[in-house]
């Protein structure tokens, strides 16, 4: 069977199971089995997409498809936004957008142009500032931001600016500082990297007694955690694997 063959039944079966579970006419079934493409697109435009804009879970699911298709899109409209009104609000969405794609050098602009007048402390511009500056490696001046904010804001609690934090004193050598800092955030940081950066940084001082303890602790607490979590926290588990693999049996 050839491949234009097979990709018109699986768009007929998608589309008959769509049909069936919205609780539409059945003369739809006759008329995408019959129809080839052409029903199907002519179904996909009356019945699939007025779905997906009425659900919640069809428009995330569009979302992220025009994000794949179109990575720039979202950016694209944001500036637009800002260019017709130049508010606080459009720069810090459009800042949040570059540092996401990776644009630390747009983004340090953009959170620079917000920490201005009676927004000059703002804790999460400047929590921004210190992650678009840490993109760029430039931990020395993320340091410098971080102490800021702490200095401006004394009672503002984030635990991405206390793994940030630790991540610049290893960056800059602070070894002994940054493992102080990894030690809290191994039992508060809500995900797996503060314990993989403890263990890891243990290692690399040669304390491998502790860091095995440290990351085999890791994933034993793992497994007792729902799919779900193991699965959006995937990457460092698979580097606490990695790691312990590395330091070989006690």
């Amino acid at each position: 069977m050839s491949f234009v063959f097979l990709l018109s039944l699986a768009l007929q079966i998608a589309c008959a199971v769509h049909v069936i579970r919205s609780g539409r006419p059945l003369y739809w079934l006759f008329l995408i089995l019959i129809g080839s493409y052409l029903a199907v697109l002519v179904y996909v435009l009356v019945a699939v997409i007025p779905d997906l804009q009425h659900d919640p879970h069809g428009r995330r699911a569009a979302r992220t498809a025009m994000k794949a298709i179109d990575p720039q899109r979202r950016r694209r409209e944001l500036q637009k936004q800002l260019e017709l009104s130049n508010t606080i609000d459009n720069r810090r969405r459009l800042a949040e957008e570059c540092l996401q794609q990776g644009d630390y050098a747009n983004a340090q602009e953009l959170y620079r142009s917000l920490l201005t007048g009676m927004y000059a402390t703002d804790p999460h511009f400047m929590e921004g500032l210190a992650h678009a500056q840490a993109g760029s490696e430039h931990f020395a001046e993320t340091r410098q931001t971080l102490d800021a904010l702490a200095q401006a804001n004394p009672n503002y609690k984030s635990s991405e600016v206390q793994l940030l934090y630790a991540r610049c004193l290893e960056e800059l050598g602070d070894t002994e500082a940054a493992l102080n800092e990894y030690r809290v955030l191994a039992d508060s940081y809500p995900g797996e990297e503060g314990r993989f950066r403890y263990g890891r940084l243990l290692a690399q001082s040669q304390r491998h007694a502790e860091a095995r303890n440290v990351l085999q602790g890791q994933l034993r607490r793992a497994e007792m955690m729902p799919r779900y979590y193991r699965r959006k926290e995937q990457t460092w588990l698979k580097a606490a694997k990695l790691e312990l693999s590395r330091l070989g049996e006690s």
